[in-house]
């Protein structure tokens, strides 16, 4: 069947359209629930057989849920369990009390519903709390119940048993049985068994840390032992009686979690574990004593097959990464390759077995950007030999985003290949032959694929087209399934894309938002507004949410802003990325100078004279240090900064700088804290003191660092909330202070009364 394109407004047709603004945009209507452009689609999962796309849609307020269905064959989205029935399966994250649960929960993308293997039902996870509903009575029964919730859970390949983590440990509930085998019984509070840390989550993308074997008979789960690791006190100020959470998170250069494989059989029984080759202890040169076993990460693991386990392991430093093939039985392990880079190895999600059972690809930035490469290995006998590499498959000086699916002898994949800016599906051949575009509308597209058919979801976002879902295939065409409201009442301006050069000549891609009211005799101030930080890429073709929306208030008050990616962001290989490794603040600021000077050069309409800058979590970062390293930004606001990076949590900060103790001068002059003194703007900082990824002790050692020098600050903190500090009442209170505290100090416009 094909189906007729369904094109909307694109980038450059909305910038030829746009019109006078027939609804002011505020900052409340910004932040309010739901938003201006309303709730996405949560939750986008294929059935087990491809024929049908699944949805949550909730409404503005978050209250009333509909669980729609695709049938692929018609395109047309149904109600398949209505608001009545699915509030209580799938109830609104907004109701968890708990700031840092409920952060969690949305930061990580937890999943509300699990489709069971035949399709036939749907296992909901009402936050902890399991049911299971099924399609043909339209009833659900309640799974494991407890007053422990049951996170993680999975349904067994054969869809006959329910799996999930409780109080730490690995438990499995038969269907239709009352009673539950728990796989592990540690007491140890700090032993997580299949369970995901906070630093693996955040910084190596975890999202399971147990997986079923193909024939349901075994389970391969990591277990993380957390002892060692130092606590961070986030206290709860609201009480009379405060109360205080010690969340475990190693700092860098701290003892991290200590992780070892494991694998259980399905019915319960002694757990075998794996002895990789980094666990064993090694002598030392000298002969006097053993030397202990090495720090490592063990970030991705699976089943080959059943009766073998793959393993993805990680050094500490973060520059070597190897795959395992390992016998589940004996615990006998092969290395099948070994990834190694002078700056740091990306984890890899891209590791994928092909039908044939005897290859795989792989992703690798080894010559300069992340290219598809293909392996072979021996498929009856699996640990006989290493794998051998056959070709590169993708070449050229763009970044491979992510392998999407491979089908018989077709790899698709996102990249930017024709525009930096965007992520585009692509095709390809395993030979490297015959490389094509597959989605059409220029901007950022995701992607993900039905397992069983050609289908694919593609969620598709542009500067100036908010995001809107369609079900398409190959060569056939997409057919829209749910759009954003429209935005064309608010008369949005279009961003000016723009590029400069740093002090190398390497190319920095921009965005300029001009308020259209500035000209060369009414100059307009112009705000910074960069992330800088690495594996982030914020120039880009995709729409902008929250924030986009805040830099349209801005430039309808008359301030015009200007984003820049600097070197060591990503999106651009792997040289661009490095430049900033164990140098945080040096060359990212130097590339936001060099873009600042340029584009007032360009532009006669800014005042050069009047200028600010702002940014959040590393943006924050990057605020400090431009701000005690320059005097010519007379306002600035730093949100959740990183004021120290002893400070922060170990993967993240030891892939970029390497341990403390290693580069102890790095640290030194990486910390804002070392620079208070020169302060030279209006500073405002905002903390949330539930923060526990940039803690608050950021915030108040830069704080004391200013008191000592003499510094003036401006100091706001929001109680309980977490990094995001999240929510309509509290966005809606910072953005407005931001937007005030630059309106006074830019165009000397005193707050409102």
């Amino acid at each position: 069947m094909r189906l007729p394109f369904i094109f909307l407004l694109l980038s450059a047709l909305t910038a030829a359209a746009q019109t006078t603004a027939q609804k002011p945009l505020t900052i409340e209507a910004i932040f309010a629930e739901g938003g201006i452009t309303g709730r996405t689609p949560e939750d986008v999962h294929w059935s087990p057989d491809g024929t049908h796309l699944s949805y949550i849609l909730r409404n503005d307020a978050g209250d009333r849920a509909d669980f729609y269905s695709v049938d692929v064959a018609s395109g047309k989205p149904t109600i398949l369990i209505p608001a009545e029935k699915l509030n209580l399966l799938a109830p609104s994250d907004l109701k968890i009390k708990s700031e840092r649960e409920r952060e969690r929960r949305t930061r990580y993308k937890v999943a509300h519903y699990h489709w069971a293997p035949d399709g036939k039902s749907i296992l909901f996870d009402a936050q902890g709390q399991l049911w299971l509903y099924s399609l043909a009575t339209g009833t659900a029964v309640q799974v494991a119940s407890s007053g422990e919730p049951s996170i993680a859970p999975k349904f067994s390949p054969d869809g006959k048993k329910i799996s999930f983590v409780r109080k730490h440990n690995l438990v499995v509930h038969e269907m239709g049985e009352r009673y539950e085998t728990p796989l592990t019984r540690d007491q140890d509070e700090n032993v997580l068994n299949g369970e995901v840390d906070w630093v693996y989550s955040e910084e190596l993308d975890v999202r399971s840390n147990y997986y079923w074997s193909p024939d349901g008979k075994q389970i391969v789960y990591l277990q993380m032992n957390e002892t060692p690791v130092p606590t961070y006190p986030i206290t709860d100020y609201l009480p009379t009686h405060p109360t205080v959470d010690r969340q475990k998170y190693p700092k860098a250069g701290d003892p991290n979690p200590v992780v070892r494989l494991g694998v259980v059989n399905a019915k319960g029984g002694k757990t075998s574990w794996i002895m990789l080759p980094i666990q064993r202890p090694e002598e030392d040169p000298s002969g006097k004593r053993p030397r202990e076993a090495r720090d490592f990460y063990i970030p991705r693991f699976g089943w080959l097959k059943s009766g073998i386990v793959w393993a993805q392991v990680l050094n500490r430093l973060q520059n070597q990464l190897d795959l395992y093939f390992i016998d589940a039985s004996s615990g006998r392990s092969q290395l099948m390759l070994s990834e190694k880079s002078d700056n740091w190895v990306p984890v890899n999600d891209d590791f994928s077995v092909l039908a044939s059972g005897d290859k795989f690809v792989w992703t690798s930035w080894r010559d300069g950007h992340t290219h598809i490469y293909l392996y072979n290995f021996d498929g009856k006998q699996p640990l006989s030999r290493p794998a051998q590499l056959e070709r590169q498959i993708t070449r050229g000086d763009f970044e491979v985003i992510g392998i999407d699916d491979v089908k018989q002898d077709t790899i698709y994949f996102t990249a930017n290949a024709e525009d930096l800016r965007q992520k585009s599906l692509y095709s390809i051949n395993l030979d490297g032959t015959r490389m094509k575009r597959i989605s059409r509308e220029p901007g950022t597209h995701k992607i993900s694929f039905s397992g069983k058919t050609d289908w694919y979801a593609d969620t598709f976002s542009g500067v100036m087209t908010p995001p809107r879902l369609s079900i398409c295939k190959p060569d056939a065409g997409c057919a829209l399934v749910w759009n954003s409201r429209s935005i064309d009442e608010y008369g949005l301006i279009h961003p000016k894309a723009v590029t400069f050069k740093a002090d190398d000549g390497t190319a920095l891609l921009g965005t300029l938002l001009l308020p259209p009211q500035a000209t060369t005799d009414k100059r307009a101030p112009l705000v910074n507004n960069p992330y800088g930080g690495p594996g982030a890429q914020s120039v880009a073709d995709e729409w902008g949410g929250t924030g986009f929306l805040f830099d349209q208030v801005l430039a309808h008050e008359g301030i015009a802003v200007l984003h820049v990616d600097n070197r060591g962001m990503a999106g651009r290989g792997q040289k661009f990325a490095a430049a900033i490794r164990h140098d945080f603040g040096d060359l990212e600021i130097k590339d936001q100078y060099a873009s600042v000077e340029q584009v007032l050069a360009a532009n006669p309409q800014l005042d050069g004279t009047h200028l600010g800058w702002w940014g959040w979590s590393y943006g924050g970062f990057m605020t400090l240090m431009a701000t005690t390293h320059s005097p010519i930004f007379r306002s600035s606001v730093a949100v959740a900064p990183v004021t120290d990076w002893h400070n922060y949590d170990s993967i993240y900060t030891e892939r970029y700088m390497g341990l403390p103790q290693d580069n102890a001068e790095a640290y030194r002059r990486s910390s804002p804290v070392t620079y208070a003194g020169s302060l030279h703007s209006h500073l405002l900082i905002a903390h949330g003191t539930g923060d526990d990824n940039v803690h608050l002790q950021n915030t108040i050692q830069i704080t004391q660092a200013f008191i000592d020098a003499g510094k003036q600050y401006e100091l706001i903190l929001y109680p309980r909330k977490t990094h995001s500090i999240s929510g309509a009442a509290a966005r809606t209170h910072l953005y407005t202070r931001i937007l005030e505290h630059f309106k006074r100090d830019l165009l000397g416009v005193a707050p409102a009364e």
